[in-house]
């Protein structure tokens, strides 16, 4: 059941209540009682907005991870705090 959840649960974090329509149907291919996920139902909209951001954070680091392992990430403009300042680094 956990491999079928992993299997099905690809992109869920980028469609809302998502989540949901993935658990009641695998609930229902394993005989399972829908009672409990709809017990959840109230606070799902929560765990959704967890989700986003988890998955935002995670795609920002997969993106410096590769920018960084192509030689394309400059660690003074990301250490810069605001537009200005990383505009007016100049590379030499």
């Amino acid at each position: 059941m956990g491999l079928i959840l992993m299997l099905t649960s690809k992109g869920v974090a980028a469609v809302p209540r998502a989540s949901l329509v993935i658990l009641i149907a695998t609930a229902e291919q394993f005989h399972l009682p829908l009672w409990p996920i709809a017990a959840i139902f109230g606070i799902d909209e929560l765990m959704d907005m967890a989700r986003t951001s988890v998955n935002v954070i995670g795609n920002t680091l997969a993106s410096c991870v590769v920018a960084r392992w192509e030689g394309e990430f400059d660690d003074k403009k990301a250490q810069a705090f605001n537009e200005h300042d990383a505009d007016a680094i100049i590379e030499k």
